[in-house]
């Protein structure tokens, strides 16, 4: 929007000038403070207006030239930011990972020691199991051979 005013300025501008042409070029005489001269004060102010107009552009060229200097620089900037942010998550994920397989290492060897152990206790019941079942069966056995014998006593 800027442009496009600016652009209309400077149109309205020369189409002034096109059309007041001989009064720009109409001499006049002139004082410099040490001596006068007698030249066309249109043509003279439309010389300063383009010198002025010249060093404005060159201005804003160089604004831009440094806007976009320093925009290449925060974006090598980020980048490198981005890259150091990037290479840390990789070092967390690798510790994760260093952590969760000595967690599952260490679980596992603790499932392990539980399920010999629990191996060691039903060894140890169904000893006992047997030993129970045997003297039951050596008691059921006395008692039988006792009522056998008070049967045929009589």
């Amino acid at each position: 929007m800027k442009t496009i005013v600016l652009l209309l300025f400077f149109a309205a501008l020369v189409l002034f000038s096109v059309i007041n042409w001989n009064s720009f070029m109409a001499p006049t005489n002139l004082w410099l403070l040490v001596s006068s001269i007698n030249a066309p004060l249109g043509l003279i102010l439309l010389g300063f207006i383009a010198v002025i107009s010249l060093l404005f552009l060159v201005y804003i060229l160089y604004i831009q030239a440094s806007h976009l200097v320093e925009k290449k620089r925060l974006a090598r900037e980020m980048k490198s930011l981005r890259d150091i942010a990037e290479q840390a998550e990789s070092s967390r994920m690798k510790g994760l990972d260093e952590l969760f397989r000595m967690e599952f290492s260490r679980m596992e060897g603790r499932l392990n020691d539980s399920h010999v152990s629990l191996q060691k206790r039903m060894d140890e019941i169904e000893q006992d199991l047997r030993a129970l079942i045997e003297q039951t069966g050596n008691s059921l056995s006395a008692s039988i051979g006792e009522l056998e014998d008070r049967l045929t006593d009589k």
